[in-house]
């Protein structure tokens, strides 16, 4: 039984001559977040949520496609719908955080940018941390 997912509200249209904006800031995101697959330093989760709200705005096509997306669709909907995100994608995220905080203190000549640019991962790490995670429908309820 596939769980119900509740249609997100449909975003306000801007103006027309605003919307290739939308639309091209949509295609940006989403190719930053193609390209924070491979790139470690690059997140992937924060560009496709960009370009999924921006999409919202100026690509209706494009946000069709993201939403129907295999593995960038439900992260999208359970965004959408509660604000939610997996605990899979939290480790993976507050993990890279990390990675990046070590790499920082190991290449940067002064230690108070790295402290710095640690304690704005940590800072974010737990913003994502105490996010809601999505609802996981078990077979039998």
């Amino acid at each position: 039984m596939t769980p119900e997912v509740p249609e997100p509200t449909p975003a306000p249209r801007p103006h027309s001559r605003f919307r290739w904006l939308w639309w091209g800031a949509a295609y940006v995101a989403l190719g930053l977040g193609i390209a924070g697959v491979v790139l470690p330093l690059v997140p992937t989760t924060p560009f496709i949520l960009l370009a999924a709200f921006c999409a919202a705005r100026g690509s209706d096509t494009l946000h069709r496609k993201l939403l129907e997306h295999r593995i960038f669709g439900p992260m999208i909907r359970d965004w959408q719908a509660t604000g939610a995100v997996s605990r899979t994608a939290k480790y993976l995220a507050i993990g890279s955080m990390a990675v990046c905080a070590v790499i920082l203190f190991l290449v940067t000549p002064m230690w108070w940018t790295a402290a710095l640019g640690t304690a704005v991962m940590a800072t974010v790490a737990t913003w994502l941390w105490f996010r809601p995670e999505p609802e996981v429908s078990r077979p039998g309820r």
